[in-house]
């Protein structure tokens, strides 16, 4: 059984180095601006995340509710040793994706807010500029300064 958790373990400290690495690697395309390539990493993202997911419920059913830091400490020496040192660089791993996943989602928002942005200038620019733009007869009534080009009046 402890080969079994401990490969498990080894595969989900290998998979978090490369999930950093793809969070990288995406937000390097989002500084680009390249879209099509986001869109494929972000596929490659979600499926490894739902592997990483299901080999840690894999290791906590085989662990029984455990915390894996209790069963390293319940091993032999050179055991508990490799399973600490793996648990130390999940542990880092997890900090590092956190970290760069947080850079993604900041980049990604504010690359929205600015297209938003842009997008209603441009909206705003297109749109005629009052309602009351087109007159009661169907034809287009006579833009009114609303100051006065002549004053006339009494003082």
């Amino acid at each position: 059984m402890h080969d079994i958790i401990f490969e498990s373990l080894s595969r989900q400290d290998k998979a978090l180095g490369l999930l950093r690495d793809l969070l990288e690697e995406e937000y390097n395309r989002l500084l680009s601006r390249d879209t099509d390539a986001v869109v494929s990493l972000e596929f490659s993202i979600q499926e490894l995340i739902r592997h990483l997911a299901l080999e840690k419920t894999c290791v906590i059913k085989w662990l029984g509710g455990m915390r894996a830091a209790e069963y390293a400490a319940m091993l032999p020496e050179d055991q508990h040793e490799a399973v600490q040192e793996t648990l130390r660089r999940i542990d880092a791993s997890e900090q590092a994706v956190s970290r760069q996943a947080s850079r993604n989602t900041d980049i990604s928002l504010a690359l929205l807010d600015q297209s938003s942005r842009t997008l209603q200038e441009l909206t705003s620019r297109a749109m005629p500029p009052k309602a009351e733009t087109y007159g009661r007869s169907g034809g287009m009534s006579v833009q009114r300064h609303p100051q006065a080009a002549l004053i006339s009046g009494r003082l």
